[in-house]
């Protein structure tokens, strides 16, 4: 059924046009334009390479720089390696593989955690040095160099990593369910005959970190569509799936997953769906007045509040044409750099990385917030365009996201220059966690490698995140607080 112009009128009159702050993150809101150094260096003193001003604002002061050349965090903050690609090994002996990137964490048993852990290797598998291992029964296609590990943390910091799914491309984020398992998304449209493929990529794929063999001879789930996944996301109410594409040309969009009637998630119950099962539909916004916003970027103000309607994706599994592509101008709103995505306060938090020329405005980051039972999708976090990322004290380029147990969100920025791990208040101000020291340049032109994985442990003491190249995962722990 279609949210009429009257029904989304009535909804924003009832939410004070969308300004009325929903769940407990609130509005999340930097000023339109605004960057983020405002909120955590002095007006007076500019933020520096190493610093970011006198500590009067949110989060936990000014980061400190790492002598080990890995992690600046602020004081009172530690870290620890838990995963090192060419380093760390496997239980079977092979070296951890490259490229970490969507990561969730689960409860285990006797006060252990689970990690899930995406590495997002694209191309042909003897490109990579330290490809996810083709651990037995596990692998979907041989010629693909991703994958999924999964990596349990005992008490006493004792760390044991193993294959959750092998032969999968360019696994990116994904997303953790309602039943204690991990949706791995594959952002490529590669099919059989590219790189020496075997099978067609571009699918969804379930790991359970609590069995070793849930997954033997891995099945796509299909009925999700296949296209440049990037996250998803389940409804634990309505059983619906969000998932986000991370295109261009045209930009890539937003969907639902609708379950077909009588099904019932659970463990392993995906794999047993049809190719075609349920409904696979792209979102279609609109404003207060009833126009049709064709792209995510023509917000310009935070509190910005579009209704939302779904059209089918005529064909889901993209023989011939991008799903993308199977809508003219006008049936779809659109946005680049769909990332992210992470569930909470009863609903979803999409991330829009950036937008440029191939967008209508430019912006270097949205964090927006749909609310599936009013279909309204309103924006939460805005950042202006940075002009200097080589200079630290700006966040650019929001990418994996996750709710905090602390109030806000924490992002991981991928950004040009400088990379974040980076938080947003309920209030709306923005703060930095943790930088990245690790630089893969020279000291002349440094680079960094961005951050993903950003999740917090099912006690919420730790938060675990990556350094994406050479393949990092650190476990934070420090005087975290309640952030107002």
């Amino acid at each position: 059924m279609s949210l009429t112009r009257r029904d989304f009128a009535r909804r924003s009159a009832a939410t004070g046009a969308g300004v009325a702050l929903a769940g407990s993150v609130g509005a999340l809101a930097t000023a339109p334009g605004a960057l983020a150094a405002t909120d955590t260096a002095d007006a007076d003193e500019p933020a520096g390479r190493h610093g970011h001003g006198p500590d009067h604002g949110p989060g936990y002061g000014p980061l400190k720089d790492d002598p080990a050349g890995i992690l600046a965090l602020p004081a009172g903050f530690s870290y620890k390696v838990i995963t090192y690609s060419g380093k760390t090994r496997l239980e079977s002996g092979e070296f951890t593989p490259s490229n970490h990137d969507g990561t969730a964490a689960f409860e285990g048993a006797r006060g252990t955690t689970l990690l899930v852990n995406n590495h997002e290797l694209a191309g042909a598998r003897a490109d990579w040095p330290h490809p996810v291992p083709l651990a037995e029964g596990l692998v979907y296609d041989p010629g693909a160099a991703g994958g999924c590990t999964v990596v349990e943390v005992r008490r006493g910091g004792e760390v044991a990593e193993w294959v959750g799914i092998a032969g999968t491309a360019t696994n990116c984020a994904g997303g953790s369910t309602p039943w204690g398992t991990w949706l791995t998304c594959e952002e490529t449209e590669d099919k059989a005959g590219t790189y020496g493929f075997t099978q067609d990529h571009g699918y969804v794929f379930e790991v359970d970190p609590y069995d070793r063999r849930a997954h033997h001879a891995p099945k796509p789930v299909k009925a999700f569509g296949r296209y440049a996944h990037e996250a998803v996301v389940i409804d634990p109410r309505r059983g619906h799936a969000f998932l986000t594409e991370d295109a261009s040309g045209p930009n890539g969009l937003l969907y639902r997953w609708v379950p077909p009637h009588g099904f019932k998630h659970g463990r392993g119950r995906l794999a047993s769906l049809a190719d075609d099962a349920g409904v696979l539909q792209a979102f279609r916004c609109f404003d207060s007045g009833g126009r049709f916003v064709d792209d995510l970027s023509r917000a310009t103000r935070t509190g910005t509040v579009y209704g939302v309607d779904w059209v089918d994706v005529p064909d889901r599994d993209a023989r011939s044409v991008s799903t993308r592509k199977q809508f003219k101008d006008g049936e779809v709103t659109r946005a680049r750099k769909l990332e992210g995505m992470w569930w909470g306060d009863g609903g979803t938090y999409i991330v829009s990385s950036y937008a440029r020329d191939e967008s209508p405005e430019q912006h270097d980051g949205q964090v927006w917030f749909y609310d599936p039972g009013r279909r309204t999708l309103t924006l939460k976090v805005l950042l202006g365009v940075n002009p200097d990322p080589s200079r630290d004290g700006a966040f650019d380029g929001p990418d994996n996201i996750t709710v905090s147990p602390y109030g806000g969100l924490v992002i991981a920025e991928d950004g040009e220059g400088v990379q974040h791990l980076f938080g947003a208040t309920e209030r709306g101000r923005t703060y930095p966690i943790a930088r990245n020291d690790l630089n893969l340049g020279t000291e002349e032109e440094p680079e960094y490698s961005e951050f993903t994985g950003v999740t917090f442990s099912p006690d919420g003491h730790t938060l675990y995140a990556n350094i994406q190249t050479p393949g990092i995962m650190l476990a934070i722990r420090g005087p975290w607080k309640r952030q107002r």
